[in-house]
């Protein structure tokens, strides 16, 4: 019996990760093979654990923090989508080359329409961060018409460069933290690592508008303070477990020419607490 492709994701930390459980429940869905695992690549040396990886017949990888605008250097080509993000969370081994590619954006929108029920089309949205989880889902934001996108940074100038970047794909502004008090947003994410390093973030007053979505990339119990505070000032609100499901779905499209469905996987991995 052939030995099945290996697949990882890649990250630091990633012992946490539900990537391996996430891709093994579509591989039985799909009835596709493979070896799906973490691999912890050292903080300095990224490209080096990548390289080990892929020089060892390795097929595909998920990248995670803090790991994706340096998983799209690593790569000898690019996707469109990864290309304009800046950033890549799916690295694939084509037969000459390593490529990039970006499906953040792909599963954030799906998420927010398909489970949350969300219309991004005339929406104000805020999105707070400026690295790489931030960049990889500006442009999909954009094309969905909001009425105004705005990218807040704790430093301004990052969020302005943001802005002035992706502005020819339509309506986005640089703000800072503070400049988001009184916005009254429909959408309020937080693209940032305030999350998963334990600080929370906070949401300025008067941010949210009435019955507006607050959303936080991360996910499970480092996301929750979030969660329970745009909950206590009103608003909906929900982690990132979606996201992460849906932008798994189409790395596996991208790797194996198959989409899987999401949604019993998604209640199975809601469920796991």
């Amino acid at each position: 019996m052939p030995t099945p492709p290996r697949f990882v994701v890649i990250g630091n930390p990633v012992g946490h990760s539900l990537s391996p459980a996430i891709h093994a429940q579509f591989a039985q869905e799909t009835g596709i093979a493979l070896e799906y695992a973490t691999l912890l690549a050292p903080l300095d040396d990224f490209a080096g654990a990548a390289h080990a990886f892929f020089g060892n017949g390795g097929r595909g990888a998920n990248v995670t923090l803090p790991f994706k605008i340096e998983a799209l250097r690593f790569a000898s080509s690019a996707t469109e989508r990864a290309r304009r993000a800046g950033a890549a969370n799916v690295l694939t081994a084509l037969p000459d080359r390593i490529e990039a590619d970006n499906t953040d954006g792909a599963g954030l929108i799906a998420d927010l329409a398909s489970n949350l029920g969300v219309s991004l089309a005339g929406a104000r949205i805020a999105l707070v961060g400026a690295g790489g989880a931030a960049r990889g889902v500006i442009a999909p934001l954009l094309a969905a018409a909001p009425a105004l996108l705005v990218v807040a940074n704790r430093t301004l100038d990052r969020a302005t460069a943001l802005a002035k970047e992706f502005a020819p794909l339509g309506p986005v502004e640089p703000r800072s933290l503070a400049g988001l008090a009184g916005g009254a947003f429909d959408v309020f994410i937080n693209a940032t690592s305030t999350s998963t390093h334990g600080t929370p973030l906070e949401l300025p007053a008067g941010s949210l508008a009435r019955g507006a979505l607050a959303y936080d990339m991360a996910y499970g119990p480092a996301a929750r303070p979030f969660v329970e505070n745009a909950r206590a000032l009103g608003a909906r609100a929900s982690d990132g477990l979606g996201m992460l499901v849906e932008q798994a779905a189409e790395a596996f499209c991208v790797w194996h020419g198959a989409r899987p469905s999401t949604a019993a996987v998604l209640a199975a991995m809601r469920a796991r607490g």
